[in-house]
């Protein structure tokens, strides 16, 4: 899918001549002749890029810029600032109004080029995230909050510059509450982002022996700094090395002899774009979590233990390793819920829970397998090791009252039917039926013991 451009300027000739240039570079385009229509164009279309004038009658480009970085639905699309005016504080102001970027007239077509793919990605990546994300929605999280949150304040800041004066402009620059590191070498700066996080990298385009490009491309190779921004201090006239460096994945760049306050301005939209990315991800991670995990007890669900199950079973079929599985349930437990409340039987199975986590070795699964039902699936382990541990875990359940606040010292037992991998021609569902089978005997012959399927 082609990214999509709206261009905003209150003149015709400004708008056709971006437009004609834009498509020339198969982009899709959409123009606005002023502040409130691209506001409403904004909201209501896809657009993937914003290229905004800001001397415009009704809403400035100023009033625009802020209005959509506020808006959670709009915040997200990158926004250039396409003017006459090429004054310091204009820039300074237009990135603090949210701007990622600021293009002076006329426009060279390298500059103007480079950052629209280059924000264009970013939004591609952001709007992925963003569709991830939106999966916590349905248990009552909205992701487009983390636009409206309150910025941290400093981060921590690696300059790579072996120019004193480039680090004293960015400690000005950045202020006490960021944790600036240096290196002077591309090996420094290797060393430095592989062992530690950081929020943004600001790195020069030359460095003694080295290239500046190549150390941008160095650390977008590695894991650690991968998604980390770049921000890279060049010359003017260096168009076509920035033109390389904002495709290979640099996020921004600030030109020599650089200005505190624009690197100020810059530093902080990449460090407020970072902590927005990962908070994404966060809530990716959190959602893929909570697909497979039971929310009361922590434990892996009935999702994540068919598919577990299924893999493990087809290694032990080619290894020959044996696999065992202990299927628990609470022994009338029902009376819990009935005499004591839920909330009270919420606490014992959360109790039970990290009883079992505790009682079993990491490489085995605990899982919830419904209601008071719980499974351990154990590698390694053959049908008359499994039961012993089976009865050790019985055992302890029986020792040890269960206690809350809830409610007075429960004494508890639990009933266990304990089954083993057969080889090829088995399967989880028949081994989980054997355990199923085993705890039925289990509870029907008296509850509060173990039973093992037949041999």
């Amino acid at each position: 899918m082609s990214a999509r451009i709206l261009v905003v300027d209150d003149v015709q000739a400004n708008v056709r001549l971006l437009e004609v240039r834009l498509k020339a570079e198969y982009f899709d385009v959409r123009t606005a002749r002023g502040g409130e229509e691209a506001l409403r164009i904004a909201r209501s279309e896809r657009i993937d890029v914003v290229l905004l004038d800001i001397m415009m009658p009704g809403l400035s480009g100023f009033d625009v810029c802020k209005a959509l970085k506020s808006d959670p639905k709009t915040a997200p699309i990158p926004i250039v600032i396409v003017t006459a005016l090429d004054g310091p504080q204009d820039r300074v102001r237009a990135l603090e109004c949210g701007a990622d970027d600021f293009l002076t007239k006329p426009v060279s077509e390298v500059a103007l080029f480079a950052r629209v793919k280059s924000l264009a990605r970013l939004k591609a990546t952001t709007d992925e995230l963003q569709v991830r994300a939106n999966a916590m929605e349905s248990v009552g999280i909205d992701p487009s909050a983390i636009l409206t949150q309150e910025m941290p304040v400093g981060g921590r800041v690696l300059v790579v510059d072996d120019l004193a004066s480039t680090i004293d402009k960015a400690k000005a620059a950045l202020g006490p509450k960021t944790v600036m590191e240096t290196a002077a070498t591309a090996e420094e700066a290797m060393t430095l982002a592989a062992s530690r996080d950081f929020d943004l990298i600001i790195t020069s385009r030359q460095l003694p022996g080295a290239d500046g490009l190549r150390l941008c491309s160095d650390l977008k190779s590695i894991d650690r700094s991968r998604f980390t921004p770049i921000l890279m201090a060049t010359e003017p006239d260096d168009l076509e090395a920035l033109r390389r460096a904002l495709e290979m994945g640099v996020n921004d760049y600030v030109l020599r002899p650089i200005n505190e306050d624009e690197l100020r301005a810059r530093a902080r939209t990449q460090i407020r774009r970072k902590h927005y990315a990962d908070c994404l991800r966060n809530l990716v991670n959190d959602a893929v979590e909570m697909a497979v995990k039971d929310p009361l007890t922590g434990l892996y669900n009935r999702r994540y233990l068919d598919s577990h199950l299924r893999s493990l079973l087809e290694r032990s079929a080619d290894n020959g390793e044996p696999v065992s599985l202990l299927m628990f349930d609470i022994d009338l437990f029902k009376s819990v819920n009935d005499v004591h409340g839920h909330a009270s039987g919420d606490a014992v199975l959360v109790e039970f829970a990290e009883r079992l986590k505790d009682g079993v070795r990491g490489i085995n699964l605990v899982a919830r397998f419904g209601g008071e039902e719980f499974i351990i699936v154990m590698p390694g382990t053959d049908l008359e090791e499994a039961t012993t541990i089976a009865d050790r875990l019985r055992c302890e359940v029986a020792g040890k009252p269960f206690s809350h606040k809830s409610m007075p010292d429960l004494e508890m037992t639990v009933s266990v039917g304990v089954a083993a991998f057969r080889g090829d021609g088995d399967s989880a569902d028949g081994l989980i039926l054997r355990a199923d089978k085993a705890l039925y005997a289990a509870k029907r012959d008296g509850r509060n013991r173990v039973v093992a399927e037949a041999a």
